[in-house]
């Protein structure tokens, strides 16, 4: 890829701005601290379609190429990145449907969520189990009616309390070795009897979409929920999913950057301090220069993987490089805004401050850093990625 976006990817780009603009960016600061849910934000992006960004045009779907996937989460995260989060669980969950649900799923399901009258999540973490996704005792066994029992608890569930069907992460043969052999995802209404959104999790940062621990005792599902049809293919299913989920984070990681670059420079431009703009002292320039090299690099990083997944060949070394830099890299645009504030950094008053308290979960989410770290090691050394 030459990183020259095409027209289409420039006014796609160009629409998401506007729309970010003019709907987000006037009242992020205030709703984030009010808790209030951003009920009008949501209609806007289903009115632009967004939700409907990975399902495929047959079933009404934009069926986005990953550079212009990239380009919504980077847009809407320079607004306000836990809006994000709203649309990015959604679209992971519309493409573990569209490339693993059956016929007869994807028929049910994608064409009301492309529209965003339905809307979905997916249901992984427990509080045994997060990266080590193996790990999970949430269970589902056949009884005498053929129907799943479903047993267990997730946390972190982000659309939890709109999120029908929710798909799960769940044991159908917990004796199997190796454990993912005996794993499956089954898609669950909301309305199931002992599905129960018990709470939502208090967090530092990513405000603006709810994140709940969701309870499941005894719910009965019925086979043909079973997501794909055959049992045991449930790890490998999200995995493949959060390729994706891990080029979402890189590209919130390069708005969230963006956000801090434009509040630091527009800051270093207007503040004085002995006279003259601050933007003039050369430990403010050194800080901008490094804010905007971060940044760049950020961003060439997330279109490169982004590129490769539209090349169509596997991508988990890419989208695993670009989500360690571009998250780390956000999270030192974020401390570094803040520092050429001074003490407004640390205000509520200013945006930096919600920057700085949004950036370190990207580091977190869709897999550590650390733990991605070896996973690109270990491709390395197997020889599936070259890097030259």
């Amino acid at each position: 890829m030459d990183f020259q976006l095409n027209d289409e990817q420039r006014l796609f780009r160009q629409t998401l701005r506007d729309f970010v603009d003019r709907e987000i960016v006037p009242v992020a600061r205030d709703w984030e601290r009010s808790g209030r849910y951003p009920t009008e934000i949501v209609e806007g992006m289903r009115k632009l379609g967004l939700f409907g960004l990975l399902v495929p045009e047959e079933y009404g779907g934009l069926a986005a190429d990953t550079v212009s996937f990239a380009l919504t989460f980077e847009e809407i995260s320079r607004g306000w990145m836990g809006i994000a989060g709203i649309l990015g669980s959604h679209s992971v969950s519309c493409w573990l449907l569209a490339h693993h649900g059956t016929p007869e799923q994807r028929a049910r399901y994608l064409p009301e969520l492309a529209t965003g009258a339905r809307r979905t999540g997916i249901a992984l973490t427990e509080p045994g189990a997060g990266t080590d996704l193996q790990g999970i005792s949430t269970t589902a066994r056949l009884d005498a009616s053929g129907d799943y029992i479903v047993n267990g608890t997730k946390m972190w569930i982000t659309n939890a309390r709109y999120a029908d069907p929710l798909p799960v992460l769940v044991k159908t043969d917990p004796s199997a070795s190796p454990a993912h052999r005996g794993m499956s995802v089954l898609l669950i209404h909301a309305d199931s009897p002992g599905f129960e959104v018990t709470a939502d999790i208090g967090k530092l940062g990513y405000k603006g979409t709810e994140s709940c621990e969701v309870v499941l005792r005894d719910v009965r599902v019925p086979t043909s929920q079973l997501l794909g049809g055959l049992e045991g293919r449930g790890l490998q299913q999200v995995l493949s999913a959060l390729e994706t989920g891990r080029i979402n984070v890189a590209a919130r990681s390069v708005g969230l950057a963006q956000r801090a670059y434009d509040e630091a420079l527009s800051y270093a431009r207007e503040r004085t301090a002995f006279g003259r703009p601050i933007g003039e002292f050369q430990a403010v320039q050194l800080r901008l220069a490094e804010i905007a090299v971060r940044l760049q690099a950020a961003r060439l990083m997330t279109y490169w993987a982004a590129s490769r997944m539209d090349d169509g060949v596997r991508m988990d070394t890419e989208s695993g490089m670009a989500k360690i830099f571009a998250s780390e890299a956000a999270l030192e645009c974020a401390t570094d805004a803040m520092r050429i504030h001074g003490g407004y950094g640390y205000s509520t008053e200013f945006e930096v401050e919600r920057l700085y308290r949004d950036a370190p979960l990207m580091s977190i989410g869709e897999g550590t850093n650390d733990v991605l770290r070896g996973v690109v090691a270990k491709a390395l050394l197997a020889g599936k990625s070259v890097i030259r």
